[in-house]
């Protein structure tokens, strides 16, 4: 019963995964609440080691999670869940692509979707930040970790600093810091 929980949990993120990872974080937080599968701090280290391995953000949610929660097996089927919506979307489109990429209301629609990731990545951020803070008392860690989020969006805005080397500075601030 829990793989097929697992299974049908991710198939359903998967399946709206509009937006790439960091839009979906929101989404599997929910589920994730609403079967109390992890406690809020773990999700949130989930989150984080999933975010600095390779391959995308949500498959590796899913399969971190579907591991913790049922061992190798979990992790296998819940990354199955993730991965075989957008397949068989893609799938799909790639059929009919060619026909319906020029058309003003797929076209229109496709740029009517953009606010909406926009704001979903900025709800995860909101969230994380929220997380960092204990009981609405700003915190060392929160203080640090706002500091550390500042200076990486400078140095890949303004300086063309490669996400990779950011992401791995960041860490080591967290190492060093924490």
């Amino acid at each position: 019963m829990m793989l097929w929980d697992l299974f049908l949990s991710f198939f359903k993120i998967g399946f709206m995964s509009f937006g790439g990872g960091y839009a979906m974080v929101p989404v599997i937080e929910h589920e994730v609440e609403a079967h109390a599968w992890l406690a809020t701090d773990v999700f949130a280290d989930t989150v984080s080691l999933a975010g600095m391995a390779p391959g995308p953000l949500a498959t590796n949610m899913a399969t971190l999670v579907g591991f913790k929660i049922a061992g190798l097996a979990g992790a296998v089927i819940a990354t199955i869940g993730m991965v075989l919506p957008s397949l068989l979307v893609m799938i799909a489109i790639a059929a009919f692509f060619y026909k319906i990429h020029r058309n003003k209301w797929i076209r229109a629609s496709f740029y009517g979707l953009r606010p909406i990731v926009t704001g979903l990545i900025l709800f995860a951020a909101i969230r994380f930040g929220q997380l960092g803070m204990d009981e609405g008392i700003i915190t060392w860690h929160t203080l640090i970790s706002v500091l550390i989020t500042g200076g990486v969006l400078v140095a890949v805005l303004k300086y063309n600093v490669p996400p990779i080397a950011a992401i791995l500075l960041s860490g080591l601030l967290g190492i060093a810091l924490f």
